[in-house]
């Protein structure tokens, strides 16, 4: 058996009402809180009126979209002299924390550490104390080391990465999900479920991992089914977990081709993350095993979707495409991705750091017709 570390959040709690009994543990990190929201903050008075009945000094900053260098700027900016940093909202909001909690100690300028685009130098001052509370289940963001990062100038979507940027405390309430627009639910669960399926066929997956994402993959596919079709608080905790084991999975195997393309589009044309993934995500899978016939891996996972969809292991990836179109999912063309972008997109792969860690080596020419397909 290959030897394997693991790393995750110093500490992760799970379940419902968890996130209402948090203030007095955030409080006990620091007295001066810098919370980090989505763009309606009122959504969050309670969590305010909490950590101020803790005797917390409470500074708001609301983040709007996926973060870029000006907001996290200026996220810095105002979390000056804050003890702690909490982020409460998807993905985006809990990169923008976990980002303004790494550069609020730092000395060095924020392009010096983000990797592709800058120099990718290690912090040089530990971060700020950082609780994530997501309120979608999509990116795993609450357990990774790494912040994703618009840089508009370059075009390209990169990472602030170091060991550090682990949250102190990562509490996954499922209550913060219920009800979440379908569109939004549909796009983050594909991106949750692309997080499970990538590292369990990567080149880096490892015994816990594997754990992590056999159990997800079959849970994540049923549950999405279920909120498609209606509200329902077990298939919001089913997809809680599945987002968690795929922030869990990622971070300590790896990605893939969905991934490795999905960062560049987003980056050239600001389509939204998980739409992208979803979209391209049966057209990574058939791609890969095309250039890699034999793999077993693959095979497992599209059984496991045959099996969610009720057909066969021949129709399972269309029947996913379908599935998700029919539920509202764009193809790239409807999400303003043009040729030239898939180009530039294909071209940017051999930098991006997803694509390390893919199960075979694809060419720019697989690439693009990856992309073509799910246009």
């Amino acid at each position: 058996m290959p030897a394997f570390a693991f790393a995750t959040a110093n500490e992760i709690v799970f379940g419902r009402g968890k996130a209402r009994q948090s203030p007095p543990r955030i409080a006990s990190l620091g007295r001066s809180v810098f919370v980090v929201t989505g763009q309606n903050a009122a959504r969050n008075e309670w969590l305010f009126d909490a950590l101020r009945a803790e005797g917390c000094e409470v500074r708001t900053f609301s983040v709007a979209k996926e973060p870029d260098v000006e907001t996290i700027l200026a996220g810095v900016a105002a979390a000056k002299g804050c003890d702690v940093v909490v982020a409460i909202g998807g993905g985006a909001v809990i990169d923008a924390g976990k980002a303004i909690a790494a550069i609020v100690p730092a000395s060095r300028d924020l392009m010096d550490h983000l990797e592709v685009v800058g120099k990718g130098l290690p912090l040089d001052n530990p971060p700020l104390p950082f609780v994530a509370m997501p309120t979608t289940s999509g990116t795993g963001a609450e357990v990774t080391k790494n912040a994703v990062i618009d840089v508009p100038e370059h075009k390209r979507k990169v990472s602030l990465r170091d060991n550090r940027m682990l949250a102190d405390l990562a509490i996954i309430d499922p209550a913060l999900t219920d009800n979440c627009p379908k569109a939004i639910t549909l796009a983050s669960g594909l991106d949750a479920i692309t997080q499970v399926i990538e590292p369990y066929i990567c080149t880096r997956a490892n015994p816990m991992t594997d754990a992590l994402c056999s159990d997800a993959i079959p849970r994540g596919l049923k549950a999405i089914q279920t909120l498609m079709e209606r509200e329902d608080t077990a298939a919001r905790d089913d997809m809680a977990l599945v987002s968690l084991f795929g922030g869990l999975a990622l971070a300590n195997a790896g990605l893939g081709v969905v991934h490795g393309l999905a960062g560049p589009l987003g980056g050239l044309t600001g389509a939204p993350h998980g739409a992208i993934c979803g979209a391209l995500l049966p057209h990574g899978l058939a791609t890969n095993l095309s250039a890699d016939p034999d793999n077993q891996r693959i095979a497992e996972v599209i059984r496991w979707i045959a099996d969610a969809f009720g057909t066969t292991e021949q129709n399972a990836l269309g029947a996913l495409t379908d599935w998700s179109r029919a539920n509202g999912l764009k193809g790239l063309d409807d999400m303003g991705i043009s040729q030239g972008a898939r180009e530039a997109a294909a071209k940017a792969t051999e930098t991006s750091s997803s694509m390390k860690a893919n199960p075979v080596r694809l060419t720019y020419e697989q690439l693009i017709a990856l992309m073509e397909n799910a246009r």
